[in-house]
């Protein structure tokens, strides 16, 4: 099937919609990186995965297994009988969004109000974060060096805009934000800063001692629910879409291909921490956590230097992120020939700069994996007037030396509190991930 942006679904079947019901599930119950790969691990334990330590020796049994490492989950399954040298097929997405991170020191206020420390973290849209009632979740560290996590799902938190009545040209010049003296939430009332007292509050919550928490990674997300939008309820308009749409269907995908006694490559989920400031961390894509992963399942199954070599050689990576589909109010900021549509399939993204890794050898595998898949699909550019974004996929090429393809769904509203996409798109996506993994 050739790339069209006529090539739209335009029925959205009842399995569709529970694809994409199963998606909003997901978006909730993921309010940071720590609660979407404890949902991920969740739904791949009930596929037959197990968890292995990295601080444990491994064994090179088949089967579906899993890592856990802060934020980022590697996951994979071994066909039974599966050669050292075996190649990987990899879905690599991230579980980070932009949202507002709490400070060392979180308590702070003035004038009467208690307010929370926070730093911005990503590229977040400043003003889709007004106004917004916000909960607070993350990761507690524990003084015995275990971790908690916690997830405040009500109204607690929220960043107050100045009325127009003080700043009557905000039509002329615009809504300017100060990124330190206009993002700090209210949380409530009071005629003093009280030290401590935000993560007295989370420990009470989280069920803790008080004083036993000792670290924390922390942060604000939007409360509204995830919800189909429109007359016919053909968009889905939710939180953190970038990126946890494309773990979402990772996990789907790689779920259903585990079992199969008839895969000729070794399927993997990569969802990486920290994409959006860069990826380099332990958490990231820059980091050794996909390599490390990849070369102890070779040596685990009896491979060696040369086997590990031959594996990488002959895989092939797809790295899934969100991606610009053409905005109706600002359609001149995209290339005139490339317009992705809502609805329209999964997106393929092409930058000759290497800001993404595609190139035509990936274009080919990626239009195989569609066509098995009897799935559309669009081609995405930017606009040579406008620079473009990157993504995991070209540092998983440059790093590990893997054949890697950048594509995504198509979105609205990228780095909002609140994103939106066609309700189908998500289903179509895990469709030809699947088929991928197939190969």
């Amino acid at each position: 099937m050739s790339s069209s942006d006529d090539a739209r679904a335009t029925d959205t079947t009842p399995f569709d919609r529970a694809h994409t019901d199963d998606l909003m599930s997901f978006l909730a119950a993921s309010p940071s990186p720590y609660h979407a790969v404890a949902t991920a691990a969740e739904r791949l334990e009930k596929a037959g995965f197990r968890q292995v330590e990295e601080t444990d020796a491994w064994d090179g049994t088949s089967g579906g297994k899993y890592v856990l490492r802060g934020g980022a989950i590697i996951a994979w399954y071994v066909p039974e009988g599966a050669a050292p040298h075996t190649p990987f097929r990899i879905i690599g997405a991230h579980t980070d969004s932009p949202n507002l991170r709490v400070k060392p020191q979180p308590d702070m206020g003035g004038h009467g109000w208690r307010q929370i420390a926070v730093e911005l973290y990503g590229g977040p849209l400043l003003n889709s974060w007004l106004d917004r009632d916000l909960g607070l979740a993350g990761r507690l560290s524990l003084r015995d060096g275990t971790t908690r996590l916690v997830n405040v799902d009500r109204p607690l938190l929220r960043v107050p805009q100045l009325a127009i009545h003080l700043d009557r040209s905000i039509h002329e010049k615009g809504l300017q934000l100060d990124k330190q003296k206009h993002m700090q939430p209210i949380w409530g009332l009071s005629d003093r800063v009280g030290e401590g007292d935000l993560i007295s509050f989370l420990e009470e919550e989280a069920g803790l001692t008080a004083g036993s928490v000792t670290g924390w990674d922390l942060m604000t997300h939007a409360l509204e629910a995830p919800a189909y939008l429109g007359r016919d309820r053909e968009l889905l308009a939710g939180p953190r879409m970038d990126n946890l749409l494309s773990v979402h269907s990772g996990t789907a995908a790689l779920a259903a291909v585990s079992g199969r006694g008839d895969l000729t490559y070794i399927p993997v989920l990569a969802a990486f921490d920290h994409e959006e400031n860069g990826s380099q961390a332990d958490t990231g894509a820059d980091g050794p956590l996909l390599g490390s992963v990849l070369e102890r399942s070779v040596f685990a199954r009896g491979g060696t230097y040369e086997d590990k070599a031959r594996a990488f050689a002959g895989t092939i990576c797809l790295s899934s992120d969100t991606g610009h589909a053409v905005h109706p109010n600002y359609a001149e900021r995209h290339d005139p020939t490339h317009h992705p549509r809502a609805n329209g399939g999964p997106i393929l993204k092409v930058n000759v700069n290497q800001r993404y890794a595609t190139d035509g050898s990936g274009r080919a595998v990626f239009a195989a994996a569609c066509e098995r898949a009897g799935v559309p699909w669009q081609s995405f550019v930017s606009n040579n007037a406008m620079p473009c974004g990157t993504t995991i996929g070209p540092i998983t090429a440059a790093r590990h030396g893997i054949r890697t393809v950048d594509i995504g769904v198509a979105i609205l509203s990228m780095h909002s509190a609140r994103e939106l996409c066609g309700a189908q798109d998500p289903y179509l996506l895990a469709n030809a991930l699947v088929a991928f993994l197939e190969g």
